[in-house]
């Protein structure tokens, strides 16, 4: 066996050693979610309709899916434009915004939740009991991760060149951020965003400890009586981001190609 072919087979034990690892959970849990209740035999979707059928499941959904999409905007709003114009106009203050951005890394979740409930009481007085406003909290959650997200696709373009060569041709600060920087890093935008959705469509603590009705918070409730609904709800929200990820593979590859092709 030359060395070239005993590479490959390992290569490809350890492919599927790790699709075994993987995806044997997943099956267990599909397995588990599609088994009848009681002494029945076969299968039912019956837990898989329950998450639409079931009006507090379905609106822990439906919230966790609108909180992770305001956390992304919001994330972006805040994060891309202080980066760019302390990259540009203040490069003294990068330590400082990355000490910052990184500090929620180093505070326990549970600490900070203790530390914002009294914010939170006045949050909730003046904007509601939603579980929307959450999405203050989660954009804090977020930073570190999307900071390095996006501090990477900054790093990797001349920023500098390109707005100095935008300023003089007259284009406004908006006009150099939004039409000349950010669609040379939407990888970096784009990896910040996956990473900030698959928190918050995770995410418990947070939900749990303010009494915000989340998709997570919800499956923690429902697996005390129905175990399979529970899992099937957990399936589902793995399988979301799994096609999150897969979309944001396809779309970057395809900014990719036209910016390459132009």
């Amino acid at each position: 066996m030359t060395p070239s072919t005993g590479f490959k087979v390992f290569r490809v034990v350890g492919l599927l050693v790790f699709a075994a690892y993987f995806f044997v959970p997943l099956l267990a849990m599909f397995d588990f979610s599609t088994q009848r209740r009681g002494s029945a035999e076969g299968r039912t979707w019956d837990n898989w309709a329950f998450m639409m059928t079931d009006e507090d499941l379905r609106s822990s959904i439906v919230a966790s899916l609108l909180l992770a999409l305001f956390t992304v905007v919001l994330m972006v709003a805040l994060l891309v434009p202080t980066m760019v114009w302390v990259r540009l106009r203040v490069p003294r203050a990068r330590g400082l915004i990355e000490f910052l951005c990184l500090l929620p890394l180093t505070i326990p979740a549970l600490v900070i939740v203790v530390g914002i409930t009294n914010v939170y009481s006045w949050v909730t007085y003046l904007l509601g009991d939603s579980a929307l406003v959450l999405t203050f909290a989660y954009v804090v959650l977020v930073l570190p991760y999307s900071y390095r997200a996006i501090d990477a696709a900054l790093s990797a373009i001349d920023a500098a060149t390109l707005s100095e060569a935008a300023r003089s041709l007259g284009a406004g600060w908006f006009t150099v951020i939004a039409r000349i920087i950010m669609p040379n890093i939407t990888s970096g935008i784009l990896g910040a965003a996956f990473i900030a959705v698959a928190l918050v469509l995770g995410e418990y603590v947070f939900a749990s400890l303010l009494h915000f009705d989340t998709l997570p918070v919800a499956m923690a409730a429902l697996y005390k009586s129905n175990g399979p609904a529970a899992m099937a709800a957990a399936l589902a929200s793995m399988i979301l981001v799994a096609v999150l990820l897969v979309g944001l593979t396809f779309l970057s590859r395809d900014r990719h190609k036209q910016g390459a092709s132009s």
